[in-house]
């Protein structure tokens, strides 16, 4: 597989990845609600600075480790139990009103209440969500190995093509993501941002439920 190729193809993987609903996702939409569009790109640089870091521990031989039951157990129990208290947090903000629709200062990067440097930080929300995802350590243990050692094949130039095509996938569906939903705040009135923020923690607690369900029967 040449570098073009293994650009071509982590991209298309990996947009098809990115654009499947999951707890990246939600968290985005839910902290352009709260912050407004540099939240989605902050997000993922903190996801793409995780995996830049993955794709040197999996090149150094980490992926035996991640393939292991124990490993993949304690993730799903870790993980769900994170989701739990992030999508808690955010359902609970939503349905007593601890957060307000004036979004004004956005370079500041305010939280729930419009003061700035409160609350999870989009950057270090961008790491540990990912991390909290079984799904994102299983598929770097399969998926992003095979293709680790595809690009291995052409080098350290082969690795940076796959990695960058991967990253540009992520970057341009959450950037439409949070352009999207960015743009459509002057037509949110505080009830509708509530709801937006509330379905999106409900959905964080879902997945936390689950992937600690699947940890425990696994364990079982």
């Amino acid at each position: 597989m040449d570098i073009a190729a293994i650009f071509t193809t982590a991209f298309l993987v990996g947009l098809s990845g990115a654009m499947m609903p999951g707890p990246l996702l939600a968290v985005t939409v839910g902290e352009t609600v709260r912050r407004g569009f540099w939240a989605g790109p902050l997000i993922v640089l903190g996801h793409a600075l995780l995996e830049l870091f993955l794709v040197a521990l999996l090149v150094l031989g980490l992926a035996a480790v991640l393939a292991g039951a124990k490993v993949k157990i304690a993730i799903g129990i870790v993980g769900g139990l994170f989701l739990l208290y992030f999508g808690w947090g955010m359902a609970r903000d939503a349905v007593k009103g601890r957060v307000s629709l004036d979004l004004s200062g956005m370079g500041d990067l305010p939280g729930p209440d419009g003061k700035a440097g409160r609350g999870m930080h989009p950057l270090a929300a961008g790491i540990l969500v990912s991390l909290s995802n079984p799904y994102w350590s299983m598929w770097w243990a399969t998926v992003g190995l095979l293709y680790i050692t595809q690009a291995l094949r052409s080098g350290n130039l082969g690795i940076a093509s796959f990695y960058t095509g991967h990253i540009l996938s992520d970057l341009a569906w959450y950037v439409l993501v949070s352009a999207a939903v960015a743009g459509g705040r002057r037509y949110i009135n505080q009830k509708v941002y509530n709801g937006v923020l509330a379905v999106c923690g409900i959905f964080i607690l879902g997945l936390g439920v689950y992937f600690i369900r699947d940890a425990i029967l696994n364990l079982m």
